[in-house]
């Protein structure tokens, strides 16, 4: 008996060892696809062209018979942005009047019966045929040298297609915002607060109006503009007239 148990305990091993062999046997591994250096570099490529793309935001020249004016378009309002875009490659600002200046309040222009307009001619009404969805950002406000869009009273608030306007504003006490504040039902962080106060611009406009960028360079020739002198509807009565082109990323 004890013989017979002994050698069906060493089959039981002999089984379990065999079992666990084959479990345990290497099995061949799935090879992954190597990534060639082509394929590194090209991804490197990719990468690097959409940085340039994200970090060089569109910049336009705004040559006006007073002067040179920069404006930074933002990638926050795509809409505005390339719809300005294609308005200054198709060249439709050219030529076209600052029709409408208020000191202390800011520049309008844009609007294609401008041009060749008569002296004393009320201007002002004309259009791209369409109008652009609001485009609202909170960190997009109506500071000195902010770049907005005109629009009529629609409840949508939707911006003309091509008018535009460049704030010059003013200074604006703790107290004044404050007011503001509960009028539009808005809040000026401490941030803006110190840039109303201290740089100027047209708070009361905030998320009413869409701002799609801001001046960088040529705020003087804001400035200039505004005081202009004008006639009763607020238009130069010397031309002022435009021409703009998309500055390149070379600087050209």
């Amino acid at each position: 008996m004890k013989l017979f148990l002994r050698l069906s305990l060493m089959m039981v091993l002999c089984v379990a060892v065999c079992l666990s062999y084959a479990q345990n046997k290497k099995k061949p591994v799935k090879k992954l696809p190597v990534r060639t250096t082509k394929t590194v570099a090209a991804v490197a490529k990719k990468t690097i062209t959409d940085s340039v793309k994200i970090a060089t935001p569109v910049r336009i020249k705004i040559t006006t018979s007073v002067g040179e004016i920069i404006v930074k378009l933002s990638d926050k309002t795509p809409l505005h942005r390339d719809n300005f875009v294609k308005l200054v490659n198709s060249h439709f600002y050219d030529s076209l009047l600052f029709h409408r200046i208020i000191a202390g309040f800011m520049i309008q222009g844009g609007d294609p019966t401008s041009k060749n307009a008569a002296p004393g001619i009320l201007i002002g009404n004309g259009g791209a045929g369409y109008t652009i969805p609001a485009e609202f950002d909170s960190t997009l406000y109506h500071k000195k040298g902010a770049l907005a869009a005109a629009r009529d009273n629609n409840p949508q608030k939707a911006s003309s297609g091509c008018q535009f306007y460049i704030v010059q504003g003013r200074k604006y006490s703790n107290s004044e915002l404050d007011v503001i504040e509960m009028q539009k039902g808005i809040y000026f962080s401490p941030a803006k607060r110190m840039t109303y106060s201290m740089n100027g611009g047209t708070p009361n406009l905030d998320m009413n109006y869409t701002v799609f960028g801001e001046v960088e360079s040529g705020i003087e020739v804001v400035d200039e503009i505004a005081q202009s002198a004008k006639d009763g509807n607020n238009r130069p009565l010397t031309n002022i007239s435009m021409k703009m082109e998309v500055i390149k990323e070379d600087g050209k």
